[in-house]
């Protein structure tokens, strides 16, 4: 092939900013003169067709080309990971399978350019290869890594370890559609792939219609890759010891005739006859491995080919581009010009990606469509007299959840420590937990709704994928463990801020919190995940809410299952406790943020605002303390800290389905004016940053310090020094005249 000058007259529009063209491909004639997807259909015929291998091949060099053209315009970005796995993507989207996720963020720019040639972005305004140029890593454009914004991509990319939620949870929804999603050598030294399909495969053994398609290039980020130095024979047993009844695996190097050293080999480097049969090989393969999949066995294809294949460099040196990395360098030039297609091949292509899978991704895949769910109505809501007897929250509001669960058959709970020790039995009893052996002593049967694998992150994983999919969850935790699941919540939430679509907001119930867990000790005690929200608030799309009572918790659910593309944590505790709200005030709260409680009047007046329901408790014990003193006191609990900032203060206007809803500066002052303000929470003090920004009074803070085993609820929160007697004190002392200090 020789390269030619950009943009000839024979290119089609799309082609414009395309730098290289060659003048011919070898057996274009022959095999490349009518596109092996036929008019009306949405697939090869044939994966054994030399013609659909060898167009095959033109697709996975013209997503090379693409993915190093793209990145080298702003010097920046990875080309390299995706370089290797080309023919299998290619592979898969002439098979006509379109629902492609990945759990490697840096595959990106491959993605987007498959999107490109099949039309999707221009949904986006992006219909020439210049215009992908100018607007890749751009705001408002193709950014480094997946998001929920991009048309056609299904789930975001970011973290290594993900991808197979959002597989599993599609593959839950839609039974009838393939879902391969890719994984690199570095994401399978995440340990929570491979256990998290596990336990699903388990739970749910005829739902195979997802598929790891491991890309297997011998490097990682900056170095060998952990499980280079496998042999073909110890990574299938790997998968089969894992539960894996079919391994496909195709290896470039049993068709390198190029003598290359070492496991892993370009087949770029081959000759054209060879990199022929190694297209065909990898057509075939998949084909077979998706064939598996979607008739009921747990299937893996592995693709091994070295990294960097076809780009500017090999191994990990070709992960990503440095700022010498332009479309001047020479090792992209070469590269460039080595991938460079004429134009008939361009447009021989495009017509195969909009052919494949029934039209641009953008329009066919599964969640470029909203997923119809069953009305709700009115739930069976209890409402408790106030000072009645204490009742338990979480186990009023599961009664809430089995009711949601009984009318949506799709609807999943999942909890990793257990739902009894949680207070909400009533929801396996309800829905049942989803295990092969059935036992009515503990509520298990297959088919149940409950999903309960030991592990938070496939816990988290699958309740917030299924929501960013569209359906209705709730994950459920102990707030001591949730911090091992939140970084697939972050990473869906974020998504569900930029979503094209409007989807059921993931809800979340923390349970056991620290105040509780006297006897565990520390290791049961890390309120400090509430940071982590409080952090999150400013994203603009995530609301942690504090019911106080039994009453409350059940109006914070019916609220957060008519919200959509949010964060939605509800915190309560386990134990019985007294009533202090009616559902009204608590609807209130959730406009308003909060709620007050009690108000006294007298010379002075203390204000506490008060996030959390067990640590009501020492502060109406210190109110009586200052009431004797003559001091007035108002008791406001804080409900939804979210409404309590100030406009500015989150980044709520560039959500998805935003909400500007904000608490007013009267409204504020007449919920916290006062001589002086004591914010009290039994986790982290951010969660009262809003308040603490916007109080002019003289104020202080109390909060969580640390963990320590002691013998009681009581004892746990003197060591945080939460006492009544303290917040008393304190009170007095900020409300005392500032003494004049004469020198």
């Amino acid at each position: 092939m020789t390269a030619v000058s950009p943009n000839p007259k024979s290119a089609p529009a799309f082609c414009q900013g395309i730098q290289y063209f060659s003048d011919a491909v070898l057996e274009f004639e022959i095999y490349g003169k009518v596109p092996a997807i036929a008019e009306g259909k949405t697939a090869i015929a044939d994966p054994t067709d030399t013609a659909a291998a060898y167009q095959t091949l033109l697709y996975a060099d013209a997503l090379r080309y693409l993915t190093l053209q793209v990145t080298a315009s702003k010097a920046s970005g990875h080309p390299g990971g995706f370089a290797s796995q080309a023919e299998s993507y290619a592979a898969l989207v002439m098979l006509g399978h379109k629902n492609i996720i990945t759990e490697v963020g840096h595959h990106a720019p491959g993605f987007y350019s498959a999107m490109f040639l099949d039309r999707s972005l221009e949904d986006m305004g992006i219909e020439t290869v210049q215009q992908m140029r100018d607007r890749f890593r751009e705001r408002h454009g193709l950014l480094g890594h997946l998001s929920g914004q991009i048309p056609g991509l299904l789930a975001p990319a970011g973290p290594l370890g993900q991808g197979q939620h959002f597989a599993l949870a599609n593959a839950l929804l839609h039974r009838d559609k393939l879902f391969p999603f890719t994984v690199g050598d570095g994401g399978l030294g995440e340990p929570y792939i491979v256990s998290a399909i596990a336990h699903f495969h388990t739970a749910y053994p005829t739902v195979t219609n997802f598929l790891p398609m491991l890309v297997w290039n011998g490097f990682s980020q900056e170095h060998h890759s952990m499980v280079s130095t496998l042999s073909n024979e110890r990574m299938m047993t790997y998968w089969h010891g894992n539960g894996f009844e079919e391994v496909v695996l195709v290896d470039a190097k049993d068709f390198d005739e190029q003598d290359q050293p070492g496991a892993f080999v370009d087949s770029t480097a081959f000759s054209f006859e060879q990199r022929l049969e190694f297209a065909k090989a990898v057509l075939i393969a998949v084909d077979e491995a998706a064939r598996s999949a979607l008739t009921g066995k747990l299937t893996v294809f592995i693709i091994k080919q070295l990294k960097g294949a076809g780009v500017h460099a090999r191994g990990a040196k070709s992960h990503n581009l440095y700022a010498h990395h332009t479309l001047d360098n020479p090792d992209v030039v070469k590269a460039l010009k080595s991938r460079a297609l004429p134009p008939e091949a361009w447009d021989l292509v495009r017509t195969n990606c909009e052919r494949a899978g029934g039209g641009p991704a953008s329009k066919t895949v599964v969640t470029e469509s909203v997923l119809p769910l069953p009305e709700l109505g009115e739930l069976p809501l209890e409402e408790f007299p106030i000072g009645g007897d204490p009742k338990v929250s979480t186990t009023a509001m599961g009664k809430l959840v089995s009711r949601v669960g009984q009318l949506d058959r799709t609807y999943l709970v999942s909890n990793a420590d257990g739902n009894e020790a949680s207070g909400i039995a009533n929801i396996n009893q309800a829905l049942k937990i989803i295990h092969p052996t059935e036992d009515p002593l503990y509520y298990q049967k297959p088919g149940g709704q409950v999903y309960e694998p030991l592990n938070e992150d496939a816990c988290a994983g699958l309740a917030a994928s299924l929501a960013l999919m569209g359906s209705r969850t709730l994950w459920c935790s102990y707030e001591s463990f949730a911090i091992n699941g939140l970084p697939i919540w972050q990473t869906v939430t974020q998504a569900m801020a930029e979503l094209r679509r409007p989807t059921p907001s993931t809800i979340t119930l923390f349970t056991a919190g620290a105040l509780e867990q006297g006897r565990n000790g520390w290791t049961h005690q890390r309120p400090e995940i509430e940071a982590y929200f409080a952090a999150m608030m400013r994203n603009g799309n995530v609301f942690p809410l504090f019911p106080p009572d039994a009453n409350s918790i059940q109006v914070c659910y019916e609220w957060a299952l008519t919200t959509q593309n949010k964060g939605v944590v509800i915190t309560s505790s386990k134990s019985p406790l007294p009533i202090h709200t009616t559902f009204e005030q608590t609807r209130q709260a959730l406009q308003d943020g909060a709620i007050a409680l009690h108000e006294s009047p007298g010379t002075k007046t203390v204000v506490f605002a008060v996030i959390g329901d067990m640590t009501l408790k020492p502060v109406f014990e210190a109110t009586q303390h200052l009431q004797a003193e003559g001091i007035g006191v108002r008791i406001v609990a804080i409900v939804s800290p979210r409404r309590l900032y100030r406009p500015s203060d989150v980044a709520w206007e560039i959500c998805s389905e935003p909400d500007g809803h904000f608490l007013d500066d009267a409204g504020f002052d007449q919920l916290f004016g006062g001589d002086a303000l004591i914010g009290v929470i039994g986790g982290a003090s951010a969660m009262l940053e809003p308040v603490m920004l916007r109080s002019t009074s003289k104020r202080d803070t109390f909060a969580w310090k640390r963990g320590e085993t002691t013998a009681s609820p009581v004892e746990l929160i003197a060591l945080n020094g939460i006492t009544a007697e303290s917040l008393a004190r304190r009170a007095l002392e900020l409300m005392a005249p500032t003494e004049i200090v004469h020198h």
